[in-house]
């Protein structure tokens, strides 16, 4: 059958949809956010491909798989087992990496655990191990006649008179031993030096190496190597003696390194992972800069966070031990006080403290010589500073702050331990320079390089470096056993990071964390996969996967869902690109609205069908008959700016860049440019923290400035609004908040002595117990999807009775979270505070969206449109700064046409807008564009175009000027260069 035809699906939103897809093709699902897409293709023909194959399977193995409920559809024929690669983190977890997700670090460390050569951790020395055999055959390769004496080490530098070993040795009849280097008779008296330290070997044999002897030799060997555990010394008369082990040790340094698996390489388990930090490459410490508050205060003013709140007990008591102990003025502010006094107050006294007052003295913040003199007489004792003190506390999950404390009473107002966290960072573990993994593993290597050197490498570099190792000449100079293993896993790394690499994903590391990769990239990453699988037959659905994809890498996106096709698979791709929509074999095109308004298919067939159906919303764009209104004339740019100076996080190479305030402003450039560590982890948080005092980490640069053009900071990023059916657009916009508080006023509400706290499922009192809020109970069937089913306490309402006789105009709280935003605006237009958060929700185009629609039901445009609508929601003082970083993530042409206008609108009323963004549409509004690059991971890094985007297409080094430059060439009727359709042809 080479259809797959659906018949009937009314899953959400779906009216009714009955629709024929070409099997073996690539099909395009477009449309509207909120239109069906996603219903359609996910949560009906994949939902329903995925629960047929895991009914096949036996019911003791459908027990240990995700059960998906069996969509509402009349019947689907033609389907193949189904598999989702969608948007959604690919690990919380901060051990998990680009390389445990992909496996390809399961391949080297087994590649290292067998072909790897070790080197002693501490001298770097290349170390062997032997077996006896091959032990024997070394020392026989000495001329004949060769007189040696075969040695087992028993000390090594080991102060003593080490009698007790003599003493051994003498009765296990042994008659000669070698004491620093000196043959002695063990039958003689020995008196050695306690004091210093001595190197004893026992004489196991002496041998000449003749016919004959290889029967002895070999069991002398294994004698030495028992004795010796593992170890043994050759001495050659006349010659320096040297060592031979039959374990991996190093004999210069005494370091013996533990058996080679493949788990030593694993920073997940305690025989790899670095001690100090356990593998996690990185260690919480106290941060002194985090306990000083403002300078300007004093002591006594609880400048010193970590002493305790002001007026408090604790306060008083750390102030009091300082004055006794130090001298020190607790009435100066801290700005004036002595570098060194300061230093003593956060690191401890490490030098007499009568000298610091003296010190203080010279800069007016000591104490009279009274206190001076009971500061020199705590000299003896010392004064513990309290970094050491919270650092310590934080390793031994110490009580209290507070030392010497007897009296309870004294820790009121000291420090909890739910506080100690705002004094806390994360810092690069100093111990294995955050590498994760233990010296010994780091020891091994291969082709010159540690397993955690290759980790570092963007995937293009270590590519190059693996194909050079499995080449041919390479090759050769494994053993013929190294050989057989090295050659099959060489060939699986490469071809793995191949498949990486064709979908964009050159500049990541295998060491990079999976939490810092986009939803876009994790995207990938699964495609990248499922190529490598090789698979036929199968359905793919994909969920967006040119989120985060610059211009310039959508044809190699492209040319991998061609590839799964080619391989004989059926592909289908939700999908807003201009490009992957123009590349798709079949387009199924969504509408015509979102939520209630949409639904149905308007129009399907080739994109050029598509392009002459006049019924199609998507196809007016796809010609160029729509497209966004780029401004004749851009707004001009003012004197003030925000700057960042000399940023250097991550890839970043000492980076200025200059945001010019009450400007719409986009950050560019490939995937991997350096856009995010820009804006998102330097920018940002060095707004927060100058406007709210906030603690997170600011990306290292040598400073943030302009920031007093601004009075509050807004972000918006791509994380999800709820990940709970509770959780809802009015739970999120504020919007249920206000409407307990109207039905608690409602005179029925005040009569029956009702609090807002009534109107909530979430809590007792006014909900259904029977389903605790839910609306539905959950019956578990085991093997089988679990069933839910309407409660028929409520009928699904999640209220009880009483509270649903309070009604507001006619309608019950049940009922008003019924209702559409557009009804609601209605309802409530006499609220000003409801009215003004429902009319942000109708502005970013989400005025169809029940008020209580699950935020699980949401696409992921709607719910990137419901955080924008909570912002413009609040008051815009004119001077706010509002950080996007990719808004268009899941929108159609229409609707990035609505975000525009809120964008635009948000900059008019004089606020700065920030965008990290891909769409080039949207690039080309822009008042002003910052383009990073030239490339991702180490090539990028670098402003390679500034300016209007009239202006950055004019640079030839930019990637994202050459595309832009057929986007404005459009707007001016101008033909397209070809280079974008040639990509995705």
């Amino acid at each position: 059958m080479d259809r797959l035809v659906v018949a009937g699906a009314r899953q959400h939103n779906l009216r009714g949809v009955s629709i024929s897809l070409p099997r073996g093709k690539l099909v395009v699902f477009t449309g509207p956010s909120g239109s069906g897409k996603s219903s359609l293709a996910f949560d009906t023909i994949y939902a329903e491909g995925q629960r047929r194959y895991v009914e096949s399977l036996s019911a003791y193995a459908r027990q240990f798989l995700e059960q998906l409920s069996k969509p509402n559809v009349e019947r689907i024929d033609g389907l193949s087992p189904a598999i989702a690669i969608e948007q959604r983190p690919l690990s919380k977890s901060p051990r998990s990496t680009v390389g445990t997700v992909t496996e390809i670090a399961d391949y080297l460390r087994l590649l290292f655990a067998r072909v790897g050569i070790p080197h002693c951790p501490n001298c770097g020395k290349r170390i062997e191990a032997q077996t006896v055999q091959q032990i024997v055959d070394r020392i026989l390769e000495l001329a004949e006649g060769t007189r040696f004496s075969v040695l087992a080490p028993i000390a090594r530098a080991r102060k003593g008179e080490l009698k007790l070993e003599l003493e051994r040795l003498r009765r296990e009849g042994f008659v000669r031993a070698r004491v620093d280097g000196a043959v002695v008779d063990l039958g003689d008296p020995l008196e050695l030096d306690r004091s210093k330290p001595h190197d004893l070997d026992v004489v196991v044999d002496r041998v000449v190496i003749k016919e004959g002897v290889k029967g002895r030799l070999t069991d002398s060997v294994e004698l030495a190597l028992k004795i010796g555990e593992g170890r043994l010394l050759v001495a050659v008369e006349g010659e320096e003696p040297f060592w031979l082990s039959e374990r991996f040790a190093c004999i210069d340094c005494g370091i013996s390194l533990p058996p080679i698996e493949p788990r030593m390489f694993s920073f997940n388990g305690p025989h790899g992972a670095c001690p100090a930090c356990d593998g996690l490459g990185a260690r919480t410490v106290v941060d002194p800069e985090r306990v000083i508050g403002d300078p300007t205060r004093t002591l006594r003013e609880g400048v010193l966070l970590a002493w305790g709140r002001r007026g408090s007990v604790a306060l008083a008591t750390e102030l009091a031990r300082a004055v006794e102990a130090l001298g020190v003025n607790p009435d100066t502010p801290w700005g004036k006080l002595a570098e060194a006094t300061r230093k003593t107050l956060l690191f401890g006294d490490g030098k007499v403290a009568g000298e610091i007052a003296a010190e203080s003295e010279t800069t007016g913040d000591a104490r009279p010589s009274k206190s001076r003199g009971r500061a020199s007489s705590k000299k003896s004792k010392g004064y513990a500073g309290i970094v050491p003190r919270l650092q310590a506390r934080l390793e031994a999950d110490e009580p209290a702050v507070v030392e010497d404390n007897d009296d309870p009473d004294e820790d009121e107002g000291a420090i909890g331990d739910d506080e100690l966290g705002r004094f806390l960072v994360t810092r690069t573990c100093t111990a294995c320079k955050g590498r994760r993994l233990r010296p010994e593993a780091l020891a091994i290597q291969l082709g010159g390089r540690d397993i955690a050197e290759l980790g570092r490498m963007p995937l293009e570099k270590l590519r190059k470096i693996l194909s050079d190792l499995g080449a041919e000449d390479a090759v050769q100079a494994f053993s013929t056993r190294e050989r057989a293993v090295a050659e099959p896993l060489l060939r699986a790394v490469t071809a793995r990071l191949g498949f990486l690499i064709d979908v964009g994903l050159d500049y990541l590391s295998l060491d990079r964390s999976a939490q810092t990769l986009s939803s876009g990239e994790g995207q990938r990453i699964r495609l990248a996969t499922q190529i490598g699988a090789a698979l036929v037959g199968v359905l793919y659905v994909l969920d967006e996967p040119s989120v985060g994809l610059h211009a310039r890498d959508n044809a190699r996106l492209i040319e991998a869902q061609a590839r799964l096709r080619d391989l004989g698979n059926t592909v289908f791709v939700v999908e807003h690109d201009r490009e992957a929509i123009l590349a798709a074999d079949h387009v199924v095109d969504m509408g015509p609205g979102a939520g209630v308004h949409g639904g149905q298919v308007v129009a399907q067939g080739t994109p050029k069908e598509l392009m002459a159906n006049p019924a199609s919303i998507t196809g007016p764009w796809l010609s160029g008959k729509k497209q966004l209104p780029i401004p004749k004339t851009r707004k001009a740019k003012g004197k003030a700016q925000v700057r960042v100076v000399g940023a250097r996080a991550h890839n970043l190479k000492n980076v200025t860049a200059s945001v010019p305030i009450g400007l719409f402003t986009c950050f560019t450039g490939v995937s991997g440019s350096g856009k995010s560590s820009l804006v998102v982890d330097t920018l940002l948080p060095a707004a927060r923290a100058k406007l709210y005092s906030a603690t997170a980490p600011i990306g290292e640069c040598d400073a943030v400035e302009g920031l007093d053009n601004v009075d509050k900071v807004i972000s918006i990023d791509q994380a999800p609004i709820g990940r709970t059916p509770r959780s809802n657009p009015a739970t999120y916009t504020g919007v249920f908040a206000l409407l307990r508080e109207l039905y608690a006023g409602l005179p029925e509400a005040r009569a029956r002595g009702y609090k807002a706290g009534r109107f909530s499922f979430n809590v007792k009192g006014g909900r259904c117990e029977a389903c605790q809020g839910d609306g539905v109970l959950r019956v578990e069937m085991h093997f089988l999807p679990d069933i839910f089913v309407t409660c028929d306490t409520c009928g699904g309402k999640r209220y009880n009775r009483e509270t649903l006789e309070v009604k507001y105009r006619g309608l019950s709280i049940a009922d008003a979270l019924e209702v559409t935003v557009e009804q609601a605006l209605e309802l409530f237009d006499t609220i000003p505070r409801v009215r003004d958060r429902l009319d942000a929700l109708r502005r970013v185009g989400l005025g169809y969206l029940t008020l209580g629609q699950p935020a699980t039901t949401l696409s992921g445009g709607e719910a990137q449109r419901v955080k924008l609508a909570r912002e413009l929601a609040r008051k815009a003082t004119g001077r706010t700064l509002y950080v996007l970083d990719e808004p268009t993530t899941g929108l159609h042409f229409t609707d990035i046409e609505v975000l525009l206008g809120a964008l635009l609108e948000l900059r008019d009323q004089g606020n700065t807008v920030v965008v990290i963004e891909h769409n080039l549409d949207v690039v080309a509004c822009a008042d002003w564009v910052i383009d990073l690059g030239p490339e991702g991971g180490d090539k990028g890094g670098e402003i390679v175009a500034e300016g209007t985007p009239e202006q950055v297409v004019k640079v030839e080094r930019s990637h994202t000027g050459k595309y832009l430059r057929d986007v404005l060439g459009r707007a001016e009727g101008k033909p397209s260069s070809g280079k974008k359709k040639g990509a995705a042809a």
